[in-house]
């Protein structure tokens, strides 16, 4: 379509006919960008110019590519065609803002070959944490400003006029004039310096072929640590003067991983070098930059004293996660943003495939039924979307760098290995990437080479699992025969949906050394005797006996190992049997976790009673896998505040039941660390301690105010290690008052002191959680005081009390103007909406959050309001069948007091 508008252009049409297009037109493509910039840190200003070689395929009256937020310096704009010797000027430039894009009309028609495109721009370093921006540091006391980029997924365009989309790949030449006591930094090495005074001249060697979105610069003071691989890529970790030490575990991490990733894709790291650098202020994570990959500090480094077990091994897991998209990514590029999820969902996956190559003490793949149970929550909404969304405009594209792209896309990844074995997936995985790298990829192309290696209908299977939203429930009911399966589509609302898909099951019959599995293809599946002579003999009386035998002493398990990215609902017979299992240690830790979370799920969307789930967690009393008990504990959270605003006469006796259940795993591990325990101990003690203060327990509250006493006096005391600070800081505020806030201001006092990050953000995620809303109040209007860092804010909104939770709601209300102006521009708005308004749980308050926005809403928070929204309305029917649940006051009573 593209073609045939260029073909048919005249010097008389107006730049009217791009408006509004989601994509550019594709009659001139870039080839290479030559790139000088010269920042001023002091003013925040830059200025630029950059020369393109492109192709015109086309003959053109126009140039369409993507500026925002620059300005063209006039007269700086021409073209010089490599067929004939005349400069060209453009007769129009318009800067489109709605669409970001920069049109420039020619008078004489462009021929087809190759040209080169000039433009001089001047921009503005904001503090948006996207495009070229500044980020804030101290130097011996004294404040300073980086340069940094932040360019995916479109803002690249904020720094220089380009085409900025991912299949428009191009080599980049960059030039960089720099105050010469800085250290500045791109995605190749220096190849060139000259220092004029106080100035100097880097150039950087040529990239290789690469998206707009990859292209990376930082400016600042810096130290750093420096390894190198096997093979001799050179790895530095970059960070603020004097933190250099805390840079060794990501270095550590990092050269190790890119071994482990040379050997798994069958292919070397391409770029001679790779830079890791900590950012005092970025509103992600981190950033897969090629050779330059960007990260919040709290994500790159980690201090031995004050660092947490749990912060140690996020650096990990985020360092291995950007690396693998040097792969991932960088060398293989999506199409187009439809296809994010070859991005990130693979990312997610194989950083714990690296991870657990480096540590496998860590139990990493249990932990990644965390991603696997995030995915299902975002994905059991009628809101959700397709892993492969259709994007129609940039300002869409924020929103879908969510769950379903990462967690659900892992998932699905998780259970395609699984079904396919783990060597015909690796083989593929290399295959695809040898054929697609410097190139872009859709999904399809990788289901080819799947199926290529494998043999198995990957498309087909796949297609059910990426172009439509949702997943199904697999209801399991056993007869005298036979087994039966039935698949619906699962919906929290308690509704069911009407998609079908190709499921993997895999069932295991009292024994992991019985399994079968097959591919679901229908709604409905039986399963008779003869179906399981594959399995084992004992599979024929499980199955006449309803998975139980001798008096319940055994079962039968679908789903094996959670690899599905679906869910089960078992029948009574079967259930109890399950049971069984749990309480006699026969199932694995995965197992016992997707049994819970499934249950838990199916009450959430009541379809299953509330009395039942609370009787199925008494079960998992003596549980110490941190996995589990993590999950059991996020669970408790929950359930406490849904008994509260349902039946609140029985919280007192549902908070005595769960502290009962965590009790065996805290008396087991104690407050103080032992000597050579496990990395998931140490997790663990944290989560459970916190578990235990949030509930009120008063001999957990009471300790931790001492020991946080002690730490105020003393931060180096033993009393108060990393892994048990946030518990001391979530019962401290337990006990702050409006009348009475000396704990409060201690804990603000420690934030203002610490020149941690990860300490910081573990205190801002506290200090919501005080049951007094006049102190949250307080909370919420510090962390918009220039003491909380932009992209730290977030952290403060985690926790917000029940009690708190209306004073948040108008607060948000109030400060809307000024959060949407700050952080509109985007993805961390996001967090304000679904932060403060899905934990709400009556019809009436959706009403009113609804009328709210309805004037307010932005292309940016859509989806999110509305996925908020159905939350709330699934908590009001989750409540109301509380409320009907006439078992439940007995339940929770005998639990509550029960002597074990």
């Amino acid at each position: 379509m593209a073609m045939a508008m260029a073909m048919e252009q005249g010097p008389q049409q107006s730049v009217e006919q791009f408006k509004g297009q989601a994509r550019l037109p594709k009659f001139a493509v870039p080839r290479r960008y030559d790139l000088s910039f010269k920042p001023d840190l002091s003013a925040c200003t830059f200025t630029g110019a950059v020369q393109i070689t492109i192709d015109v395929i086309d003959p053109t009256h126009f140039l369409v590519l993507n500026s925002a937020e620059l300005a063209v310096r006039d007269g700086s704009v021409s073209f010089k065609s490599h067929y004939f010797d005349k400069e060209l000027r453009p007769s129009e430039i318009v800067l489109v803002e709605g669409d970001e894009i920069l049109v420039l009309k020619f008078d004489e028609v462009l021929p087809i070959g190759t040209g080169v495109l000039a433009i001089g721009f001047e921009g503005t370093l904001t503090d948006r944490m996207k495009g070229f921006y500044r980020s804030v540091y101290e130097h011996n006391g004294e404040k300073k400003n980086m340069a940094v980029t932040q360019f995916e997924p479109a803002d690249a365009r904020r720094c220089f006029p380009c085409w900025d989309e991912p299949a428009c790949k191009a080599t980049f030449k960059i030039t960089l004039e720099v105050p010469s006591e800085l250290v500045a930094l791109s995605n190749m090495p220096v190849i060139d310096e000259k220092i004029d005074g106080s100035l100097k001249m880097l150039s950087f060697q040529e990239s290789p072929i690469m998206s707009t979105y990859l292209v990376a610069i930082v400016i600042g003071l810096f130290d750093y640590v420096e390894g190198s691989t096997t093979d001799g890529i050179k790895v530095r970790v970059y960070c603020q003067v004097g933190k250099s030490n805390q840079g060794k575990f990501a270095l550590d991490v990092a050269v190790k991983t890119l071994d482990v990733y040379k050997k798994y894709f069958n292919e070397p790291y391409p770029l001679p070098k790779l830079d890791m650098v900590a950012i005092p202020d970025f509103a992600a994570g981190a950033m897969e930059n090629y050779g330059l990959v960007t990260y919040r500090e709290s994500a790159l480094l980690y201090d031995e004293h004050h660092s947490a077990a749990a912060n140690k091994q996020r650096v990990a897991t985020v360092v291995a996660h950007e690396l693998a998209h040097q792969w991932f990514g960088n060398l293989v590029t999506m199409e187009w943003w439809t296809h994010l999820w070859l991005n990130e969902g693979f990312a997610t996956w194989v950083s714990y495939l690296s991870a657990d190559s480096l540590f496998p003490e860590w139990k990493i793949w249990t932990q990644f039924l965390d991603e696997t149970t995030g995915g299902l929550r975002l994905d059991a909404l009628a809101e959700s979307h397709p892993i492969e969304v259709d994007i129609n405009h940039a300002n869409e594209i924020d929103e879908i760098f969510d769950a379903i792209s990462y967690m659900k896309g892992a998932s699905v990844i998780r259970m395609l290995q699984s079904y396919l074995g783990a060597n015909v997936f690796q083989k593929s995985l290399a295959l695809y990437i040898k054929r697609f790298a410097w190139s872009n990829a859709k999904t399809e192309d990788l289901w080819a080479a799947l199926e290529e290696i494998s043999g198995e209908p990957v498309n087909l299977i796949m297609n059910s699992w990426t172009k439509q939203k949702g997943y199904p429930v697999v209801s399991v009911k056993v007869s005298a025969d036979s087994l039966e399966f039935e698949q619906s589509q699962f919906l929290s609302s308690g509704l069911t949906g009407d998609g079908q898909w190709m499921v993997p099951i895999t069932i295991c019959f009292g024994s992991y050394d019985a399994q079968k599995k097959f591919l679901l293809k229908t709604k409905i599946k039986k399963l008779d005797k003869l179906d399981f002579s594959d399995a084992s003999d004992i599979s024929h009386t499980l199955v006449e006996q309803g998975g139980q035998r001798k008096g319940g002493q055994s079962w039968i398990k679908v789903n094996i190992e959670q690899t599905g990215f679906y869910r089960v609902q078992y029948d009574d017979q079967l259930t109890a049997g399950l049971r069984y299992a749990i309480e006699a240690k026969q199932l694995s830790e995965t197992d016992r976790f997707g049994i819970l979370d499934d249950s838990f799920a199916l009450c959430m969307a009541c379809k299953q009673t509330t009395s039942s789930l609370i009787s199925l967690m008494s079960a998992y009393r003596e549980e110490l896998s941190y996995t589990v008990v993590s999950q059991m504990i996020s669970m408790s959270y929950k359930l406490a505040n849904m008994i509260a605003e349902a039946t609140p006469e029985l919280l007192n006796e549902t908070k005595l039941f769960l502290i009962n259940l965590l009790q065996f795993s805290a008396e087991k591990l104690g407050w103080d660390p032992k000597e050579g325990e496990s990395h998931l101990d140490a997790m663990l003690r944290g989560e459970i301690l916190t578990a235990l203060a949030e509930l009120g327990h008063e001999s957990t509250l009471h300790e931790a105010v001492r020991r946080f006493t002690a730490f105020l006096d003393d931060r180096n005391t033993p009393l108060l290690p990393p892994d048990i600070r946030r518990p001391a800081y979530i019962a401290v505020m337990q006990t702050v008052t409006a009348t009475n806030k000396s704990g409060y201001d201690s804990l603000l006092r420690v934030y203002k002191e610490t020149d941690l990050s990860q300490e910081k953000v573990r205190i801002l995620g506290c200090l919501s959680s005080c049951p007094d809303a006049a102190v949250v109040l307080d909370v919420l209007n510090f962390i918009l005081t220039p003491a909380v860092r932009s992209q730290d804010v977030v952290y403060g909104l985690g926790g917000i009390s029940r009690k708190g939770r209306e004073t948040a709601w108008i607060w948000l209300k109030e400060n809307w103007e000024f959060i949407s102006k700050t952080w509109g521009s985007g993805f961390l708005i996001t967090r304000f909406v679904s932060s403060i308004v899905s934990p709400f749980s009556s019809d009436e308050k959706a009403k009113e959050i609804e009328a709210f926005f309805s004037t307010r809403i932005k292309p940016s928070i859509s989806r999110t309001l509305k996925q908020s929204l159905e939350r709330v309305g699934n908590n009001a029917r989750w409540i109301n069948y509380i409320k009907n649940d006439k078992e439940l006051g007995e339940v929770v009573r005998e639990l509550a007091y029960r002597k074990y």
